[in-house]
């Protein structure tokens, strides 16, 4: 991995794709709504199983003092190069000895809560994600010809599942009516640019990650 991204003057981090991560939200409800913070494993260490499986949500909840804490993960990459903004005070936070920074932040009905598959939702993180050319992509396709590329597959429903199962993936998904699954190789660099937009993310029942590319 080639990266000045994990500092506070950081711009980009390269050689992702492949790299294991896993999440945790710290989510508190507001109104209608649930409020979450992203805090992401990735450049600080691999989630080590040992201590992800001994994370009680419960536990970190009480001890964070929000409503709820989700686990995420473990996940792996599959895009080639970040970019994101600079900060000035990354905020890290250590749950049961898995170091992790504030990455973005996340909201959603209350009313959707347990709606988890095929629904886009808004996550604003402020990044470019690539994928360069001669890479292979995963894509989710919705009825109205909207574009997900995957940005992440993810080993906590399936811990066999690796990239090389990803091309025969489509087979073994619950699509809704009028979704398709399709893998190809990009022939041209990709970027799904949400700077100045918020991103829009949904899972398939493995869940895997899937991000807006295109309207």
């Amino acid at each position: 991995m080639t990266t000045d991204a994990m500092s506070t003057t950081a711009r980009f981090v390269s050689g992702l794709r492949g790299g294991r991560y896993a999440e945790v939200f710290l989510a508190r409800v507001d109104g209608e709504n649930l409020v979450a913070e992203v805090f992401n494993s990735f450049g600080l260490n691999e989630a080590p199983q040992d201590l992800w499986d001994a994370l009680d949500p419960q536990v970190i909840a009480a001890e964070h003092q929000v409503d709820l804490a989700i686990k995420n993960g473990p996940r792996y990459w599959l895009m080639d190069r970040i970019e994101k903004r600079p900060v000035n005070d990354r905020r890290i936070v250590d749950f049961g000895g898995i170091e992790m920074f504030c990455a973005a932040t996340i909201e959603l009905p209350l009313a959707e809560l347990g709606q988890r598959t095929y629904r886009p939702r808004p996550v604003d993180r402020r990044t470019i994600f690539a994928f360069a050319a001669g890479s292979q992509i995963f894509e989710l396709l919705d009825p109205t010809g909207k574009v997900y590329v995957m940005q992440a597959y993810c080993v906590a429903v399936d811990p066999s599942l690796d990239e090389a199962a990803l091309a025969e993936l489509g087979s073994r998904l619950d699509l809704p009516e009028g979704w398709s699954y399709r893998t190809r190789i990009l022939e041209a660099d990709l970027e799904i640019d949400t700077r100045e937009v918020v991103a829009q993310v949904l899972q398939d029942e493995f869940e895997n990650s899937y991000c807006l590319a295109s309207n």
